[in-house]
């Protein structure tokens, strides 16, 4: 019941998250032809040239991904990413039709882009803040930069980074250069929107963890989020006995998740998270042979 409960407490967020997300995407992003990043911004530009409706695109797109992610990552962790993608499109599905049936008339302006850009960026970067601040995603291009990055060494922030400008980039085909201006808008202010839900999170937090069971979370670290583990010997000043640090860092939206593993293989862990300004390295941008 405990952990029914607990699941309900992780998955009705994200299921918030994404129905925020669907919301602005409907409301504010499309009748203003306007932008997104990422696989939902493929939808939206395959909706500007052939009006297919986003709900199924980004149903059709994400879940090659998903089976691509499942066997190339493994199902640990993969499976909030399919409950988010799962709802994403329920969202996106559920507002075509309340929109079709003229229960909610959308905010098209060509008097003031720059209020729709604001409103937009606002409702997407809340929503994405909400679901990652519980552990999930949206799939598509998280998926894409993780296989990237145990694949090619690719770094993730640097793999959302090009993505994103390609699918900005490829809009201009169909929408107008002023769209694609007050897109970066959209772009900015999600960003820092998705900062504010996530306490203030920046690109990536450093996690120190004093515990007895450094070496099984370690274990967990790696396998959940693949990410790299530094075990530090350290000594208890009051006891004299010595004892191991765990230091780990990650990005913001694997936050949660890291809590969690540490959380769920010792509850009496002593956890210190320190906010990271740039990280320089593997998995992180500057990795050797990335630089230009």
């Amino acid at each position: 019941m405990k952990q029914a409960i607990r699941l309900g407490k992780q998955l009705a967020p994200i299921m918030l998250g994404t129905a925020i997300y669907a919301f602005g995407i409907h409301f504010f992003v499309v009748p203003n032809q306007l932008m997104e990043g990422g696989v939902t911004g493929i939808s939206i530009l395959l909706n500007y040239a052939f009006g297919f409706p986003l709900s199924a695109t980004t149903l059709l797109l994400n879940v090659p991904l998903f089976f691509v992610g499942w066997r190339m990552l493994g199902k640990r962790g993969m499976w909030l990413t399919g409950f988010g993608t799962l709802s994403l499109t329920a969202f996106l599905y559920g507002m075509e039709r309340v929109l079709h049936a003229g229960y909610i008339v959308p905010f098209a302006t060509e008097d003031d882009l720059f209020l729709a850009a604001l409103y937009a960026g606002v409702t997407l970067g809340a929503g994405l803040g909400i679901v990652f601040r519980f552990g999930g995603t949206t799939g598509g291009v998280d998926i894409l930069a993780r296989i990237a990055n145990r694949a090619r060494g690719w770094s993730i922030g640097q793999f959302f980074l090009y993505f994103d400008a390609f699918v900005i980039g490829a809009s201009l085909l169909y929408i107008s250069m002023e769209q694609v201006l007050y897109t970066l808008v959209v772009v900015f202010v999600a960003a820092k929107m998705i900062d504010v839900i996530q306490q203030g999170e920046y690109a990536a937090r450093a996690f120190t963890v004093i515990s007895e069971k450094t070496e099984d979370i370690s274990k967990q670290i790696m396998l959940e989020l693949d990410r790299g583990v530094t075990l530090i010997p350290a000594k208890g000043a009051f006891t004299g006995q010595p004892k191991e640090m765990l230091y780990c860092v990650v990005y913001r939206h694997e936050t949660r998740r890291l809590e969690r593993i540490v959380r769920r293989a010792d509850p009496r862990a002593f956890i210190i998270v320190a906010e990271v300004q740039d990280v320089l390295g593997e998995g992180f941008k500057g990795e050797p042979g990335t630089e230009s």
